[in-house]
């Protein structure tokens, strides 16, 4: 069982590490950078900055870790960085296969087609549990040795609320995999998609006239800035984000069922 799954996760193994190498090595660049800049005013700084980009990338403050991290990681390169990786690897799970003619070969195998979705997109936790935890980790580490604190709880909490953002950002890269040939074209879909989410929450939903509409955006539901500084989370945006995954990845099965290979 679940042959598809790890075969597709071992394929994923060397792209995974050196994702978590490049992203451990941009950690420690801010966790420095951080010391680098103590002393600085944050607040007069802060009061010069456009309040869309003080929400775009989520920035409380900067005058402690919590708050410099969460703005310089967490809501640039977790939120937004990620959010777009894996909506472009969600995008290539079915296309890539169709426009490499291996389809074909895969659905004659004693498999639903909707199973095969789904060990495909399982394929994809190993990356995604394996950034969270390393980096995770790699985090706290460097934020210790540089003699800050960091509540491990909420950075914990930070990691493991990230995982349903992401697998939204997934099954919206799956929604263009079933239903486009052409694998660049599926992934430069879902990467726009999650983009144009991205400013609508960020820039367009600050606008008191166009509030509602940031309730559309799956990075509403996941902000991880309060949760690094204070831990403050609501569970329903987690359950939110779960149920918009599993209706995502419902209509994948659905679309990719009825679809003529």
């Amino acid at each position: 069982m679940f042959e598809t799954a790890r075969y597709e996760a071992s394929r994923r193994v060397r792209g995974t590490a050196i994702l978590t190498v490049a992203l451990s090595l941009y950690v420690a660049f801010i966790v420095w950078y951080f010391t680098v800049l103590e002393g600085v005013d944050y607040d007069q700084m802060l009061e010069s900055m456009p309040p869309a980009m003080m929400d775009a990338f989520g920035i409380e403050t900067m005058a402690t870790i919590e708050g410099f991290l969460g703005s310089q990681i967490y809501n640039f390169v977790w939120l937004l960085g990620l959010g777009l990786y894996f909506a472009y690897a969600g995008g290539g799970l079915i296309s890539k296969d169709i426009e490499r003619e291996r389809m074909d070969l895969l659905i004659s195998f004693p498999v639903s087609r909707s199973r095969l979705l789904v060990e495909k997109v399982a394929s994809l936790l190993l990356p995604l549990v394996a950034l969270n935890v390393v980096i995770g980790v790699v985090t706290y580490v460097l934020v210790v040795a540089i003699g800050e604190t960091i509540d491990p709880m909420h950075l914990a909490l930070a990691h493991l609320l990230s995982i349903p953002y992401l697998l939204v950002c997934v099954a919206i890269g799956v929604v263009f995999s079933v239903v486009v040939d052409r694998a660049a074209i599926a992934e430069r879909a879902a990467v726009g998609v999650v983009f144009v989410l991205f400013l609508v929450e960020s820039v367009v939903g600050g606008a008191n006239d166009f509030e509602w509409i940031q309730y559309v955006s799956p990075t509403h539901y996941y902000e991880p800035t309060p949760i690094l500084i204070d831990g403050s989370y609501e569970l329903a945006d987690s359950g939110i984000l779960l149920v918009l995954f599993v209706a995502l990845l419902l209509v994948g099965q659905f679309l990719f069922r009825r679809r003529d290979i």
